[in-house]
């Protein structure tokens, strides 16, 4: 029951905008109360009483010259305050989409896609896709639970022929011979997979993924971006997937 009610208190001290602000304000750097009341338009008062509340929850520290700092428990809680924020802020969104499909180290890491900006345009989605075939300069990886577009095909055929490295994976009943060719480049890999739950479309400089319909049907609203981190989950989550395909 303890540690329930320590939960609480948590989430109290967190959901106060001007207790928030003070965090993140001294995540940066320590801060004298004057400073922190100045920087967030705060009366010496308020400040002297939010600071103070902070500091009975251990979140920040004072020092010795009379500034504060926040402590390394507040920074922790600072940090994995993060997934919370995205998915506060993109709440419509996953009313009516299901990111459990994805496994558990991904959910896990959703916060990660803080950096992403959330496109619903389906056709604005699917043009970008396109564009980001034709601008990578290294590799593209793609993939998802529906059939591959054709003219996707032709773009990563003549890309290919220039040196950038393909990788495919969708599911195994919408692959077919042609995929296999002797006339295929051979910097371009195919992948079939029983169950793909996301639509990616990567390359060394931008990604996009798309989650599915509560229910399971595919979406093309789309988070996008080229946020680094943001890369590296996309990245992450193909690599998983793509090792569980099947070599064609």
């Amino acid at each position: 029951m303890e540690e329930v009610e320590g939960l609480d208190r948590l989430f109290f001290e967190l959901s106060s905008d001007s207790r928030l602000g003070i965090l993140r304000g001294l995540g940066a750097k320590g801060l004298k109360m004057q400073e922190i009341a100045r920087q967030l338009d705060l009366t010496t008062t308020d400040a002297f009483r939010q600071m103070q509340r902070l500091s009975e929850a251990s979140l920040i520290q004072k020092q010795p010259d009379g500034s504060y700092t926040i402590t390394q428990y507040g920074k922790l809680v600072l940090q994995l305050s993060s997934p919370l924020e995205f998915i506060l802020k993109h709440r419509k969104y996953f009313l009516t989409h299901d990111l459990f499909y994805l496994p558990y180290q991904f959910v896990n890491r959703i916060g990660e896609l803080s950096g992403a900006s959330l496109s619903m345009d389906s056709m604005e989605n699917v043009n970008r896709a396109g564009q980001m075939v034709r601008e990578a300069e290294k590799y593209m990886w793609g993939g998802g639970p529906e059939q591959p577009l054709e003219s996707a095909g032709l773009i990563a055929y003549e890309r290919a022929l220039k040196g950038i490295k393909f990788k495919f994976l969708f599911p195994e009943h919408f692959l077919h011979d042609h995929t296999t060719l002797a006339g295929t480049p051979q910097n371009i890999e195919w992948r079939g997979l029983s169950d793909i739950p996301v639509t990616i479309v990567l390359t060394e400089n931008e990604a996009g993924i798309s989650f599915p319909f509560i229910g399971g049907k595919a979406d093309y609203a789309a988070f996008i971006g080229n946020d680094p981190v943001f890369l590296n989950w996309v990245k992450d989550l193909f690599i998983y997937y793509w090792e569980k395909g099947t070599r064609l």
